[in-house]
């Protein structure tokens, strides 16, 4: 019986395949190859799991190292079964395509997950989180695991925000993004518009608010509120918020109140507080 060939190991830094993925970290060039770079076993593993030739998110091919490999073998037999081209590389060649300091040994390059808004909200969606002028990386990705998380069903980022295929955005989400609709680059006024016509209630989180979430909490246990129902919020920018036109376009201005000696919320966490109200809001009443 002969013994199958080793898999070639792709060893040069520069050869033109690296080269081509590597360009993946920069906006203009993702959005040339329609494509984008996937780093980590956590992020990796969702992307194989929901693999799908022509679905937003299919991985295109998936870069290895041997270590990779070795405490990794679940998520390469996958993407080998699935189809996935799997290139196994030295750790040079990882190093130049990870966006970390202390690569974990899986790198994939996968198509963008965003969809039309259009698809977003057929069928209706039931919570939606709207991120408008966020532009820290870190931050939308996080309100992103949150909103998956609280059983959303989409996250728009609108034409202000920041990439959601931006490295640090991809792994603030620790694969999310490929477990519900994501839609980019759409002004907030069509986004608030589709969504309210889809049966969305739209809520603006503002720590200027004139109403408490924990009010509408509080309303939703009595099966009344506007949290009982489908409902879109808008998050807006780290440093300043929601501006007053953005605040204008929704049905109700909601604060998260701040019962200790805080300053105020970050975005992800207010954004967390709110998105679960919600949630619970939408499971049955015992």
């Amino acid at each position: 019986m002969t013994e199958r060939p080793a898999p070639p190991v792709l060893a040069s830094p520069r050869s033109e395949r690296v080269r081509a993925a590597r360009r993946l970290a920069g906006r203009s060039a993702r959005s040339r190859a329609g494509a984008f770079l996937v780093e980590g076993p956590q992020a990796v593993r969702e992307a194989v799991a929901g693999h799908a030739p022509g679905r937003p998110g299919a991985v295109r091919e998936l870069f290895v190292t041997a270590d990779g490999e070795a405490r990794h073998p679940g998520i390469v037999a996958a993407a080998g079964a699935a189809g996935v081209p799997v290139r196994r590389c030295t750790d040079q060649v990882l190093a130049e395509l990870a966006d970390t300091r202390t690569p974990q040994g899986l790198v994939a390059v996968c198509d963008l997950v965003d969809v039309p808004l259009a698809t977003a909200v057929e069928p209706p969606p039931r919570l939606v989180a709207v991120l408008v002028h966020v532009r820290d990386p870190g931050n939308a990705g996080t309100v992103l695991r949150a909103a998956d998380a609280a059983g959303a069903d989409a996250v728009v980022l609108t034409d202000s925000s920041v990439d959601v295929h931006n490295p640090k955005a991809v792994r603030a989400t620790a694969g999310s993004l490929f477990h519900l609709d994501v839609v980019s680059g759409v002004p907030v006024a069509d986004a608030v518009a589709a969504l309210r016509d889809a049966g969305c209630a739209v809520l603006a989180a503002d720590g200027g608010g004139d109403v408490a979430v924990d009010d509408l909490a509080g309303a939703a246990e009595a099966g009344t509120g506007s949290l009982t129902g489908p409902v879109a919020w808008l998050f807006g920018n780290e440093a300043w918020g929601l501006a007053a036109g953005d605040r204008a376009l929704a049905d109700a201005v909601v604060r998260v109140p701040v019962h200790g000696r805080a300053e105020s919320l970050n975005l992800a966490t207010a954004a967390a507080v709110c998105l679960y109200a919600t949630a619970r809001a939408h499971r049955p009443r015992r």
